[in-house]
């Protein structure tokens, strides 16, 4: 009985080899036939009982089910299964370190790669003048099949993050970005750069190999080596970013602590994490990561200007003040910066006018507090009068100026701006 088993269980095992082989074979006939759905359909058959072939009828399968699903390139391919599939045929074959099918394989990618990359890169080209997400997208899904297609070139994959994040695809871009992080991926890589000698424009080259080559032929000259830097900060930047646009401002503020530890100097992680905090409300925070990003970078204007800002809510005036005239002193133009001195010193009456309010049957003590009051509005007008001088359609600055001019009693100076007032109003 034992005997009779084992003769039954090596005929199946034998019926089933001759079964792969058939359909392998109508699956390879079918190929050259260009019946892609015949010869996909026939390598489904074969695929259910592929384990318990031999290494050389294993590796014939997964080239045929790659050749398969490559149509010849033509635009009934699924790309991402076609990578699938040609990558597990190289992967096999590196594995019994048999290389039959590799050589052919790797040109069929080479040139899916090519052609797909130009494609990418084309579109996105277009996406840049549309602006239009799904074109983004059309651009960011043949990057990533290009990556897809050629794991080592994660640049692409690079690329496809930024560009779905462009698109405002930003859980696919985010999830792009996670697998960069994944892969420890830096983007630090050496470029190979000549002048072609015809037209005198800058080549990059695939490698040194490639570069020496067209220098030696006389075809290129001034060839020299570039290492492009680190692209690992602003993953953690454009990964946090993403967070935040889909409201997770909890993940967002991880990601940034994370790369401020591995970038603790970094002046634009540190500025993403204030954005993020203004955008919780968290005003504390945003001024104190604001006054840290001063210390890295003291000559930016606009980081003084929104430290004023917050002191001037906090009603901290002289030092919102003392911040906005920094402001100005690193941009004697800065419009905003003038606006908010005038804003701050008229904030300055606020006391004053309360009293005021309190003494309108003491009209010695009104009078008086008035006077006060209208002392702090004159320095108000040369910091609007400045703003204005900046920024002429500011309707804002022009309604603030009559309403100075009314009170200090500039009457030709009020008729001035009435009339600007009015031009406005009709534009």
């Amino acid at each position: 009985m034992k005997n009779q088993i084992l003769f039954l269980s090596v005929f199946l095992i034998s019926m089933t080899i001759f079964g792969q082989k058939d359909e392998i074979k109508s699956a390879e006939k079918a190929i050259k036939s260009n019946d892609f759905n015949t010869a996909i359909s026939a390598i489904q058959q074969a695929e259910n009982l592929i384990s318990n072939a031999d290494d050389k009828l294993k590796a014939k399968f997964y080239y045929i089910k790659g050749l398969a699903l490559y149509q010849n390139g033509g635009p009934q391919m699924d790309v991402n299964k076609t990578a699938a599939a040609f990558n597990e045929l190289l992967a096999f074959e590196k594995s019994i370190n048999s290389y039959k099918y590799s050589d052919e394989v790797n040109s069929l990618i080479g040139k899916m790669v090519n052609d797909i990359a130009t494609k990418a890169t084309e579109d996105y080209t277009l996406a840049l003048e549309t602006k239009e997400p799904e074109d983004f997208k059309k651009a960011a899904k043949q990057f990533h099949q290009v990556y897809l297609l050629s794991k080592s070139d994660t640049v692409y994959l690079d690329n496809a993050a930024l560009v779905y994040y462009f698109g405002k695809d930003y859980a696919t871009s985010r999830d792009l970005y996670q697998q960069l992080l994944d892969l420890n991926y830096t983007g630090i890589a050496e470029e190979y750069i000549a002048t072609n000698k015809a037209d005198g424009q800058d080549v990059t080259y695939p490698d040194k190999k490639a570069m020496d080559l067209q220098v030696k032929l006389g075809i290129a000259e001034n060839p020299r080596v570039e290492v492009k830097e680190s692209r690992r900060e602003m993953i953690f930047k454009n990964l946090a970013q993403n967070y935040s646009d889909l409201g997770e401002m909890d993940k967002a503020l991880e990601y940034i602590a994370k790369g401020r530890v591995e970038f603790p100097k970094s002046y634009s992680l540190l500025i993403d994490e204030a954005n993020i905090y203004y955008k919780l409300g968290d005003n504390a925070k945003f001024k104190e990561r604001l006054e840290m990003a001063i210390e890295m970078n003291p000559t930016e204007p606009t980081l003084y200007y929104n430290v004023g800002v917050m002191n001037m809510d906090q009603k901290n005036l002289d030092e919102a003040i003392k911040y906005f005239e920094k402001a100005i002193e690193l941009n004697p133009d800065y419009g905003d910066a003038y606006n908010n001195i005038g804003a701050a010193i008229i904030d300055k009456a606020a006391p004053i006018i309360d009293e005021m309010n309190k003494s309108l049957s003491d009209f010695a003590k009104y009078d008086k507090l008035q006077k006060q009051q209208f002392e702090i509005y004159g320095k108000a007008v040369p910091y609007y009068e400045k703003a204005f001088e900046l920024n002429k359609s500011s309707i804002s600055v022009v309604q603030t100026l009559m309403g100075l001019y009314e009170n200090l009693g500039m009457n030709e100076k009020l008729e001035a701006m009435q009339a600007v007032y009015e031009e406005l109003k009709a534009e």
